[in-house]
């Protein structure tokens, strides 16, 4: 079966700053990958390497089967595989001037070159997914955090992506909208959708997860079935990272 995403020897800087090191990571098709670490450690940077929003120097790394380029070469392959992978950020980034669903009938229209009929289908039929389709004709401004990031799930999905990143969807909410959220992600993984997910809701990595990835300093320094990592976690690091953040 051929990998999703397959990331070789990828190697990455912020000036000399070495930010991830000699990542190795493949993930397959509807398989749930959820990477954890400290701020700071690399893991939001891995997965905006995948869609091409952070550059790498070196390795390799495919995504459905197109070569996105190390840094300042041909990056001709970017447009194809943004057009297959959606990404949910930590805000919302949605236009405030666009009622909720013409911010996920926008992307349809002008990347998949879906009619405006068309996507205003498809829009309602996503929002009521994530259960806000009565909240179609306001406009960003008058939904709650948890609202506004299953709005942001719902225009990502609109693309129909064959991979979904998630960079720490519920960070910027406050915690009783956090559940909303997690409820949505967890259904996409019910279906099948592949995921890879940045997040500091270890519960929901435990239960979702096929696989958790624990970085540490730019490195992969764990990786296992959920129960492995949480419960027997073999590195150090990761038993010391996993001692502070789940006496909380």
């Amino acid at each position: 079966m051929q990998h999703i995403v397959d990331m070789t020897n990828l190697d990455k800087y912020f000036g000399d700053l070495h930010v991830l090191q000699d990542i190795n990571l493949s993930v397959s098709p509807g398989e749930v990958v959820v990477v954890i670490g400290a701020s700071g450690s690399g893991k939001s940077t891995l997965i905006r390497c995948v869609n091409g929003l952070e550059e790498f120097e070196s390795g390799s790394l495919v995504v459905d089967g197109h070569e996105l380029a190390p840094k300042g070469a041909n990056q001709q392959n970017l447009q194809n595989i943004r057009k297959e992978v959606g990404m949910v950020f930590q805000q919302f980034n949605l236009f405030p001037h666009l009622s909720v669903k013409d911010n996920v009938m926008l992307a349809p229209m002008k990347v998949r070159g879906a009619s405006r009929s068309e996507a205003a289908d498809s829009a309602m039929k996503l929002l009521d997914r994530v259960g806000i389709a009565n909240q179609a004709d306001k406009s960003p401004k008058q939904l709650s955090g948890g609202q506004q990031q299953r709005v942001a799930i719902a225009r990502a999905l609109a693309m129909e992506p064959r991979l979904m990143l998630f960079d720490e969807p519920t960070s910027a909410l406050d915690p009783e909208m956090i559940g909303e959220v997690l409820d949505v992600m967890r259904e996409l993984a019910k279906e099948g959708m592949t995921m890879m997910v940045v997040t500091h809701e270890m519960g929901f990595a435990r239960e979702v997860a096929d696989r958790v990835i624990y970085i540490h300093g730019g490195r992969i320094v764990e990786e296992g079935k959920p129960a492995d990592v949480f419960d027997h976690p073999q590195n150090e690091r990761t038993q010391s990272f996993l001692s502070r953040v789940l006496k909380h």
